[in-house]
């Protein structure tokens, strides 16, 4: 009747089907969905590594395509833009930092020991070149750090999360009484990220094999200053220099 506001119609079995399906994709389209997913993660393990040896900058679709041996159009699928390639490149970077640094370290307990296992994760991951080029993040900080944009700023949050979980950590190490409460976080956590990047670098450009061995030592050398007695059996020992000279050789 007119006024009178028309009644939804009922919904039966089979409305309600239609309903619940209609968010849902064909099995064709869910095959293509994860065909172009595997597509996409294969295209960024070889970016990720052409970007920490070639910088971010130098990554280009038709770069990409000559070393994955796919088509520029084939790419542009995946990825509209550089800018776009970027920022996805650097995502699965951090993904791969977080499976071999972030979550072993996880397992540790909290404090000391975990701080003390961060920093012996990074120092392997380094070493190890899980990366073509070291570092990833090393090299895009220093490729990016006076370039106003998307880029550098997704760059820095994410070195911001590092240096903010270090932080944590070295915070839960003093309220469990392991490191000393007069010890500014702030000042150990610089310190110790000082020498891990120097350690980077001294690596990537002179070859320096020894660099992450004299990192690791000066790392848990500034840890046995500021430790109390009980952080400081969750340490290694202190050795003589000679020993020390030799831990280094082993390390590297």
């Amino acid at each position: 009747m007119p006024g009178k506001e028309a009644k939804p119609a009922a919904s039966t079995p089979a409305v309600k089907e239609r309903r619940a399906n209609s968010g849902r994709k064909s099995p064709a389209a869910e095959a293509r969905q994860a065909q172009g997913d595997r597509s996409r993660q294969a295209i960024l393990e070889v970016a990720v590594h052409l970007a920490s040896a070639e910088g971010l900058e130098g990554l280009t679709i038709g770069r990409l395509a000559a070393e994955t041996k796919m088509s520029k159009s084939g790419l542009f699928a995946h990825f509209g833009s550089k800018e776009e390639l970027q920022l996805a490149t650097i995502e699965a970077a951090r993904s791969i930092f977080i499976k071999n640094v972030i979550l072993p370290a996880l397992k540790v307990e909290q404090g000391l020991p975990r701080l003390r296992k961060l920093c012996e994760l990074w120092l392997d991951y380094a070493n190890r070149k899980i990366f073509r080029g070291g570092c990833f993040f090393a090299a895009a900080s220093a490729e990016f750090d006076s370039r106003p944009g998307p880029v550098r700023d997704r760059i820095a949050e994410i070195m911001k999360e590092w240096l903010g979980g270090l932080l944590k950590t070295v915070v839960e190490a003093q309220e469990a009484k392991q490191l000393d409460n007069k010890v500014d976080p702030a000042q150990l956590v610089f310190e110790i990220n000082a020498l891990e990047m120097g350690a980077n670098w001294a690596f990537q450009l002179h070859g320096d094999k020894q660099a992450f061995g004299r990192a690791r030592l000066a790392i848990f050398e500034r840890l046995r200053m500021h430790s109390k007695p009980r952080g400081s059996k969750m340490l290694p020992r202190r050795k003589d220099k000679g020993s020390s000279i030799r831990e280094v050789r082993r390390i590297t």
